[in-house]
């Protein structure tokens, strides 16, 4: 009985009707064959579904506005360098562990830019409006400046456990140009508790984590030099 259907079936598409033409009956098998094709990604469309938009979330980054130097304002000017990173930290993901033991990004929530490039213009921009230094600016300025100040981003994270917390693990250093030495470094590793378990949660304590991790180097800093006062006055850009 199947093998009789089958053989009904074939019939039409291997031999043309009687009488028939040859082009216009390859004509019409190639019609009804797009139509199923059609008819087949219009099915798989409606029951894929439209793919979920992603979400995508920003640290807050103070204004680009250079303070006025003032009778503290320290002659050197200050070089802002790269924040180095793991590669998982140099993508747009958020990122997830749970326990601290393994680690996964969300699929759907990322950030506006990668971590390090959003802590690093935040580093300028405190730094800036500070009033400390005679000039703040990004390595990649053409400025000449007396010292650099680069670091390495070891964790900012969500970590699941009994709680969450937003974790931030980055140390920064100091070289002074002229003699290519490190003349200060600094650690910084705190777990933020987020207020909630939902992703603008945790992102806020992120947040919070890095800005409070900023304004310790930059205390840590303007210790280091009222302690070493810088010997010559930096050149006017």
């Amino acid at each position: 009985m199947k093998r009789g259907n089958q053989e009904i079936m074939m019939r039409p598409t291997l031999l043309p009707p009687a009488g028939g033409k040859l082009p216009m009956f390859r004509a019409a098998i190639a019609s009804r064959c797009a139509l199923a094709v059609l008819a087949l990604a219009a099915s798989l469309a409606t029951g894929c579904g439209a793919a979920r938009p992603s979400k995508y979330y920003q640290l807050t980054v103070p204004p680009n506005s250079a303070a006025s130097e003032n009778a503290n304002t320290l002659p050197i000017t200050l070089l802002i360098g790269r924040i180095t990173a793991p590669s998982i930290y140099r993508e747009d993901q958020i990122v997830y562990s749970s326990h601290g033991e393994s680690m996964g990004t969300y699929e759907y929530e990322k950030w506006a830019e990668p971590p390090t490039e959003m802590i690093a213009e935040i580093l300028l921009r405190q730094f800036r409006a500070s009033g400390h230094y005679h000039g703040v600016y990004a390595l990649r300025s053409d400025i000449r400046g007396d010292f650099l100040l680069h670091g390495h981003l070891y964790d900012f994270r969500d970590v699941e456990g009994g709680s969450i917390v937003g974790r931030v693990t980055l140390e920064l250093e100091m070289r002074d140009i002229k003699t290519s030495t490190v003349v200060w470094t600094h650690f910084y590793t705190h777990d933020e508790p987020a207020g909630g378990k939902d992703i603008n949660s945790v992102v806020a304590a992120l947040d919070k984590n890095i800005q409070q991790g900023v304004a310790e180097f930059r205390a840590s800093l303007d210790q280091h030099f009222a302690e070493h006062p810088p010997a010559q006055a930096a050149a006017k850009p």
